[in-house]
This record gives C-alpha cells, structure tokens and sequence, in this order.
C-alpha cells in the first residue's frame, strides 16, 4: 500500500486507529483506490469515473484504462482537501 498524509479514523464500535488519508494498492487482481470517496462530490463524479465497483472504504478498478484519469485526479485532489486530517 501506498499513501499520502495522516488521518484518524473512529468507528461506531469506538475502535479507532491511523492512515494515509489518500493511497492505492495494486494488488494482484485489481487495483484498490483509498481515500477519494472523501471528496464532497463522490455520488456525481463516481458515475464519470468509469467501469469501477467499491467496498467500505476503497475503490476497485480492473486497469487504469478503464477509468477516467481525469476525474480521478479531481477526486483525488477533493479527497485531500476535504478529508479527514485530524492526526
């Protein structure tokens, strides 16, 4: 895994703990995005983001041709802006 900055996260459960507010894993079958469901504007720009499916708390995508690299980066950059930071 690879990631950028720090943020805390707590869940309801009260189980809390630290990461990268914004990274990937290229894993074996498919490559896992963190982090960039953070951007205020998810819901609208996932559905221009291309051929993707997402777990709890990461994107999957098959091969980077099969998204838009652009709206990536803009959610990428949203992410980071407005995301958790509070480490």
């Amino acid at each position: 895994m690879i990631g950028y900055g720090e943020a805390h996260y707590k869940y309801a459960t009260g189980r809390e703990g630290d990461t990268f507010r914004v990274g990937f894993s290229p894993r074996k079958a498919k490559l896992s995005l963190y982090g960039i469901q953070e951007s205020p504007r998810w819901d609208e720009l996932s559905t221009q983001l291309g051929k993707h499916t997402t777990g709890a708390s990461c994107v999957y995508v098959n091969k980077p041709e099969d998204i838009d690299l652009e709206v990536l980066e803009v959610l990428i950059r949203e992410s980071w802006e407005h995301g958790p930071s509070d480490c």
